[in-house]
């Protein structure tokens, strides 16, 4: 087993475990926008999603993102550029997602090129060094695990709470 291995498997289960968070969710439950600084499981769930999509091809790849190669940001009238890291609180409270049907395909999307990635990228590549904003430098491999991975799960426990108090279940 090398280092890819433990990135497709833990990517595999983020991206598995986001679609069954938001499969049950409806576009009122999906935006609802708990009281003091949180955000809606929507925003939480497309910046995830938009997130792995920028670091695995335009931080890692040097490439367009999915969002818009695919044309996602037109289908979806968000920002362009933003991903929601930086993002004003208001500003991110004010995300709406129109269509939930269209954010688990676009999580099936991403989640697929990011494996689709990493069976691919050689070792030597997951070792270098990269700048990441505003984290500063750490290796691919670091990257991966912590930014889209543990980064990623930490919101995803976010979108199962918001499920919780709308009374959903959840199976993590």
């Amino acid at each position: 087993m090398d280092i890819r291995d433990l990135l497709i498997d833990g990517i595999g289960q983020l991206n598995a475990w986001m679609d069954e968070a938001l499969e049950p969710l409806s576009k009122e439950q999906l935006n609802w926008l708990p009281e003091g600084k949180a955000t809606s499981a929507g925003f939480s769930a497309w910046h995830v999603i938009r997130t792995q999509d920028n670091i695995v091809n335009f931080v890692l790849q040097r490439k367009n993102p999915i969002w818009i190669e695919k044309g996602y940001v037109d289908r979806f009238g968000l920002p362009k550029v933003d991903q929601g890291t930086g993002m004003s609180l208001e500003d991110a409270r004010g995300i709406t997602i129109a269509e939930p049907d269209l954010l688990r395909q676009y999580n099936k999307e991403v989640g697929e090129d990011c494996i689709e990635y990493v069976k691919n990228v050689p070792l030597a590549d997951l070792e270098e060094v990269q700048q990441i904003k505003p984290l500063g430098e750490m290796s691919r491999a670091q990257v991966l695990r912590q930014v889209v991975m543990t980064h990623g799960f930490m919101h995803l426990g976010e979108i199962n709470f918001i499920k919780g108090v709308h009374g959903l279940e959840f199976s993590i």
